[in-house]
């Protein structure tokens, strides 16, 4: 997606060789019409597969699977990351770490959210290891759902995370593709 390339080039930075500071864009600031675009984007790319639902993880996943959702015309569900008094007690759970932040968190779904009649798209601001994306997958599988695919904005290919889940089977559709971080450069493929 050229457009979002070239906001990458313009607002984004580069913190290491691993890391990619996006706040200007997914992680702490959202621009509204580049999100839309990106929803249309991904409603485009999976719009043959029948999709039920939009999920992802709390909390920057949330706006572009907003956008892709409400062009499907489908409920977004999202993982959350912590336990509230009005959690179901019962919930999907799964333990992943994560690769910005550091630590381990929880991630849950409602049993409720999900059924084995759902045809499900995942959607995620970026991917590096993967394993988030790993973790909503075995809860997604657990609740007997299918997973129709999944659509990453930010895929740094230079990581295992998408490789993995297209290894493993899973169709995986990513907005744009970065090789490199290497000498503060972003380089796309």
């Amino acid at each position: 997606m050229e457009k979002l390339k070239q906001r990458i080039l313009e607002d984004a930075s580069v913190r290491s060789t691993d890391v990619l500071n996006l706040d200007t864009i997914l992680n702490h600031q959202v621009d509204p019409v580049l999100t839309m675009d990106m929803g249309r984007e991904f409603a485009r790319l999976y719009a043959e597969s029948n999709i039920t639902k939009v999920i992802t993880v709390e909390s920057s996943g949330i706006p572009v699977a907003f956008a892709t959702a409400h062009v499907l015309g489908v409920p977004l569900v999202f993982a959350r990351r912590k336990k509230t008094l009005i959690n179901d007690p019962d919930a999907y759970v799964e333990r992943v770490p994560s690769f910005t932040k550091g630590i381990v968190t929880d991630l849950l779904v409602a049993r409720t959210m999900l059924s084995e009649t759902d045809n499900v798209l995942f959607i995620d601001d970026i991917i590096a290891n993967g394993d988030a994306a790993r973790g909503l997958v075995k809860i997604i599988e657990r609740s007997g759902a299918k997973l129709a695919g999944i659509g990453i904005v930010v895929e740094k290919s230079f990581q295992a995370g998408a490789k993995a889940l297209r290894e493993q089977g899973y169709r995986v559709e990513s907005l744009v593709r970065i090789s490199s971080l290497s000498n503060g450069s972003i380089s796309f493929e």
